[in-house]
């Protein structure tokens, strides 16, 4: 059996909202809105889907969940999402690897790291 990654949901309280954020963030389209629900086209063929559903319940304490991007120049790209609407965070650095913190509108935690990272 083989199993394949087709999409990552986030639970959200408006995904209209979030997704703007994220369609600009990635460069990508709505490819279907249900109101409740609804998701990008992929950021590349092949890629997964970002899906955005509507739960009742506002986000509550860490992700246990979260998406690492990676970007040739990581603080540009930390720049552009900030002006997007993301909230930077923590600045992290290991030997070979360097990653920001941020959280999207709805306060959901992702990580952006230099490229050549293993992310």
């Amino acid at each position: 059996m083989t199993l394949e990654l087709g999409m990552i949901t986030i639970d959200c309280e408006d995904p209209q909202r979030l997704a703007a954020f994220w369609t600009g963030a990635l460069g990508v389209s709505i490819a279907q809105d249900y109101g409740d629900f609804l998701f990008l086209t992929p950021a590349r063929e092949g890629g997964p889907t970002l899906g955005f559903q509507r739960v009742p319940e506002p986000r509550a304490g860490k992700n246990r969940v979260h998406i690492d991007f990676g970007a040739h120049d990581r603080e540009e790209e930390v720049k552009r999402l900030v002006e997007l609407g993301a909230t930077e965070g923590e600045r992290h650095e290991q030997p070979g690897l360097v990653w920001t913190v941020l959280t999207d509108p709805e306060g959901n935690e992702f990580c952006v790291a230099n490229q050549a990272s293993p992310v």
